[in-house]
């Protein structure tokens, strides 16, 4: 679930209808690369590890978005560029805390899921 703030958008991720954490990213700005959170939708999640970041997750199909990644973060306008941040909890509009805690506890359920062999899909709705 998702709410839009001027200065932020937070959100509340769950799996199979249990909580998981909290999310943080960039306000609503029609889409727009590197300064929008992205649009309400169904995407694949994949895992992926890079030098740059190490590891992280993938959101693939976002309309005319590419590397839109799920890393650790805790203040949506200062760290994130279009990206979602999982969050312990909620500071603010598009801040949070204990990012890094949040981020493990989600790549370990993905690691688990790819490992079954498991769809991973993230549904981003109001």
């Amino acid at each position: 679930m998702r709410t839009y703030f001027k200065e932020g958008t937070n959100g509340t991720l769950f799996c199979a209808d249990s909580f998981l954490c909290h999310t943080i990213e960039l306000p609503w700005k029609d889409n727009q690369k590197s300064i929008s959170c992205i649009p309400e939708g169904t995407y694949d999640i994949v895992a992926r590890f890079s030098k740059k970041f190490s590891h992280h997750l993938m959101v693939k199909g976002a309309h005319k978005r590419q590397l839109i990644l799920i890393h650790p973060a805790n203040d949506a306008l200062k760290e994130l560029e279009g990206c979602i941040a999982p969050v312990t909890y909620l500071g603010g509009l598009g801040k949070g805390t204990q990012s890094r805690a949040a981020f493990q506890k989600l790549l370990s359920l993905v690691y688990q899921a790819q490992d079954r062999k498991e769809p991973i899909l993230l549904t981003i709705k109001t």
